[in-house]
């Protein structure tokens, strides 16, 4: 019997493990009649899921864990049995913003991350003397990689996203005209309206998700807790054919046809060769056509991407404690833990040849080089290097000195008085 499963999708490429499951047919092979939703707003995604008007969601991988923390607005929990992939973020500022970091004293020649956010603290630091309004940096949703990613760009350079800039929400298919309207001095959101943005002449790509964290949890599978508790075969059978997917899509040899099908007007409605090309890794960084190749940019499988690690969950709520969006405990941890599902993924595919990896978490940021794990069955796994942009690893069993070890943070307290709470 086929099981009907509606689906809410944002425009992305990271978008592309679910819509190959439906383009392709791995759900159909597991039985199931996966019917895809265009949302335009990771809000509505919530929503609807939250309304039943969705079964399972392309979601934000830190939605899930403030659902669990009970924060935002109308929290509900979600919890997810398996990730969709990892990288396509950009940090993305106007070109006259860029013009002044080039003209602040900093040499921003290398291009490389640490020297932009350097100088956009200079740029920070005149504003201030100057008496300016301060700079407006959009992220997608407050409870997101991007925002996350954002902000550590730049407190590594000693800026404070909570007193020194003003942070705001934008749609991701919003962010490029929000930039070329002077709505915004900049935004952080997946592929492809960084570069959307960059062709179109409004912005210069400053910093990618791989020169922050290469592993920063990305999208997930997000699910309604009935539905696993109800159906578990179903959940098990969404995570074989999203695993199945993922594996396709990271195929070199169907990236032309991935490419076209996530360009089509109901998919993404974006020129077939920009998305080619970011799958090949080649980003356009300027309106100069200056391209940065990153291999790495997108990944859907490799290096067990699809699995839920619960240390990456609790890497998420280390964020949240950084910027004041919840307060520490026990209860709070445990909670946070309890959004990734890596039991549901090993059940789904046991003995299906696919490496299992033998442990839930692991110290995350640690690999330099390519590592080998434990795994309980389906041969070896190697994970690739990882590394943080500030060589800090995040060991899940010691959250609170991790998070102290941040010269700009700002307490729930902090956040409070700001907010006029």
């Amino acid at each position: 019997m086929t099981r009907t499963v509606t689906l809410g999708f944002i425009p992305l490429i990271d978008a592309a493990v679910p819509i190959a499951a439906a383009e392709i047919g791995f759900a159909a092979r597991e039985g199931l009649d996966l019917r895809l939703v265009k949302e335009v707003s990771w809000a509505n995604i919530r929503d609807r899921l939250a309304f039943r008007q969705f079964d399972v969601a392309h979601m934000l991988a830190p939605m899930t864990v403030a659902s669990q923390l009970g924060i935002g607005s109308n929290p509900y929990p979600v919890v997810t049995p398996v990730a969709l992939g990892r990288g396509g973020n950009a940090i993305t500022l106007s070109t006259a913003l860029f013009a002044a970091m080039e003209a602040s004293g900093e040499d921003v020649s290398a291009g490389d991350a640490a020297s932009h956010a350097r100088a956009l603290k200079r740029v920070v630091d005149a504003r201030r003397a100057d008496g300016r309004p301060p700079l407006v940096f959009a992220v997608v949703y407050p409870f997101s990689a991007h925002n996350y990613e954002f902000r550590f760009f730049m407190g590594s350079a000693g800026i404070d996203p909570d007193r020194d800039v003003r942070m705001t929400v934008v749609p991701p298919p919003l962010m490029a005209d929000a930039l070329m309207a002077g709505a915004v001095d900049g935004f952080c959101v997946n592929a492809p309206w960084n570069m959307l943005a960059v062709e179109r002449g409004a912005g210069r790509i400053v910093a990618v998700k791989a020169d922050i964290w290469p592993a920063s949890p990305e999208k997930v599978l997000g699910m309604r807790p009935d539905l696993l508790d109800e159906d578990r075969d179903t959940a098990c059978r969404l995570v074989v054919a999203m695993h199945a997917a993922a594996r396709w899509c990271d195929d070199p040899a169907n990236r032309s046809d991935l490419a076209a099908i996530l360009a089509r007007p109901d998919r993404m409605d974006v020129p077939g060769d920009v998305v080619r090309r970011l799958l090949d890794g080649e980003v356009t960084v300027d309106p100069a056509g200056t391209v940065r190749r990153i291999p790495d940019y997108l990944r859907f499988a490799e290096g067990a991407a699809t699995f839920p690690w619960i240390s990456q969950a609790l890497w998420i709520y280390a964020q949240m404690l950084r910027w004041g969006q919840v307060a520490p405990s026990q209860e709070a941890q445990a909670a946070a833990a309890r959004a990734f599902r890596p039991d549901v993924w090993r059940e789904a595919l046991a003995g299906s040849g696919v490496p299992i990896p033998a442990q839930d978490r692991r110290v995350e940021g640690a690999l330099a080089a390519p590592a080998e794990i434990p795994t309980l069955s389906g041969g070896p796994l190697v994970l690739p290097p990882d590394r943080f942009g500030d060589d800090r690893p995040f060991d899940p069993d010691r959250i609170e000195d991790y998070v102290s070890g941040f010269s700009v943070r700002t307490s729930l307290r902090e956040r409070q008085a700001l907010a006029g709470e």
